[in-house]
């Protein structure tokens, strides 16, 4: 099969590769699915998990792009839930071969049914963004209606995925990011935007949730205009800042059946908007993967018309 490998952790993208590898077989409980398209994460060629498998045993090079939507081709011993034929969608276990790739073989319990009038690109722009929101809102936030919230990167792939859903279930929503930004943010759905290069971050007032994906300096000024009984999610890592009087919690996305289906029927029924940045071929990618211009939304690799 064609793909995409990184050939090791000093040469980051720069080491990326379009190759011939063995197809993939799938394991106990395992699944093969023919990708159709892949999504990519800017910062994924940095963690620890694309380098290490859990023993921490060197694994490069490895493939890239950890979300997918394709379909299932076979089904490893005592797999059960899905079938050969199936459109799917999902998350590949972070310490495994990503899905930049014509098949790749993973865990059947982290992908869930595709609906067939969710196209496929779509599908793969879904499940990190997605499930970040939702699992930083719901499960460790326990957000409810009538709460503020601060989201940070509000027009980007995940900040976007916050804002809609922290939306429909009842907050109101301040979004961040540079000044280019702040018409996507509302129409995504923010209620107010604020230009962190240009406006003051405290102008925001105090508020009941922050959603941080910056880190650094703005979680330490995020924190100190959390209400007391608030709330900072973070997802770069564990915080530099906790609030006087609330509560700062960091956490890494893990794939979740039942949440995939909540968040795709919410893009079927126009719920939730995907926000779909650039899209290009696997021929192409490494160009796309290389390139330093920067983009809004989700990277996704076609990687099967």
């Amino acid at each position: 099969m064609k793909a995409i490998v990184a050939k090791d952790e000093a040469s980051g993208t720069a080491g990326l590769t379009l190759v011939e590898r063995p197809d993939p077989q799938a394991a106990i409980n395992d699944v093969v699915v023919q990708v159709y398209a892949a999504g990519y994460v800017v910062t994924e060629l940095t963690w620890p998990s694309a380098w290490k498998d859990r023993s921490g045993r060197d694994r490069a090079p490895s493939i890239p792009g950890h979300e997918l939507a394709g379909v299932v081709t076979s089904l490893g011993y005592g797999t059960t839930g899905l079938s050969v034929g199936q459109r799917v969608f999902g998350l590949v276990d972070w310490y495994r071969d990503g899905a930049m790739a014509e098949y790749v073989a993973m865990e059947s319990r982290n992908l869930a049914p595709l609906p067939g009038d969710v196209d496929f690109t779509v599908g793969a722009s879904l499940p990190i963004s997605g499930l970040t929101a939702w699992q930083g809102l719901f499960v460790h936030g326990h957000l409810t209606a009538g709460q503020s919230i601060l989201v940070h990167g509000a027009a980007g792939a995940v900040g976007s995925m916050v804002t809609q859903l922290a939306r429909e279930f009842g907050a109101y929503v301040i979004g961040t990011g540079r000044a280019g930004d702040r018409q996507k943010a509302l129409d995504f759905g923010a209620h107010e935007f604020l230009d962190l290069e240009g406006e003051t971050l405290e102008d925001a007032g105090h508020v009941d949730f922050v959603f941080d994906m910056i880190g650094g300096e703005i979680q330490k000024r995020s924190a100190a205009l959390i209400r007391p009984g608030g709330v900072l999610v973070t997802v770069v890592g564990p915080p530099e800042a906790q609030p006087e009087r609330g509560t700062a919690i960091d956490f890494v996305v893990e794939a979740d059946r039942a949440q995939l289906t909540e968040i795709v029927q919410r893009v079927r029924d126009g719920r939730l908007r995907p926000n779909v940045g650039v899209v290009a071929d696997l021929g192409d990618a490494v160009a796309t993967i290389q390139s330093r211009e920067r983009r809004l939304g989700k990277t996704v690799i076609r990687v099967r018309q």
